[in-house]
């Protein structure tokens, strides 16, 4: 009888499943699609919904918990690009779009990907200040060190 679980465990321990759903989540924030079976993608859809409406948020609070959940770049891109996307949006940030059954296993295999196009914004940066070039030096003549001949060296014969 089950009594008290909540979620999926998709056959792992509760260290795997974290690293799993970190992984998933990131892939799909970098890339804006993973392909994955049902089972992984309707148990990481849950955490990522959570996490875009923590970045709609924007406060330090939820910026915490989403860097706790997500690698570096994955959460610079949530926050700076994914929450101000869907700031307008109530929910619903995801879709699911079924393939079919795997051939090896035959379990369910679905394209997840965001519901509105995500474009890359790119920030603006300072003007760098440009170094003056640098002078060339001129390379001094190298001395040649003369080169020794070899010795030969003579066994005399006794007879």
């Amino acid at each position: 009888m089950k009594k008290s679980v909540f979620g999926r465990k998709l056959k792992r321990d509760k260290n795997e499943r974290k690293a799993l759903f970190k992984s998933l989540m990131s892939a799909f924030i970098m890339n804006g699609r993973i392909t994955t079976s049902e089972a992984k993608a309707k148990a990481v859809r849950a955490e990522i919904e959570k996490l875009v409406t923590k970045a709609k948020n924007g406060s330090n609070a939820a910026k915490l918990v989403i860097e706790k959940s997500l690698t570096k770049d994955a959460f610079e891109k949530m926050v700076r690009e994914i929450g101000p996307l869907f700031e307008k949006r109530t929910g619903g940030y995801t879709r699911l779009i079924k393939l079919g059954e795997r051939f090896g296993d035959n379990s369910p295999v679905v394209i997840m990907e965001w519901t509105e196009e995500i474009k890359a914004i790119v920030p603006v940066q300072a003007e760098k200040k440009v170094k003056p070039a640098k002078k060339e030096k001129v390379e001094k003549p190298v001395k040649k060190v003369a080169e020794k001949k070899p010795v030969k060296k003579t066994v005399k014969k006794t007879k």
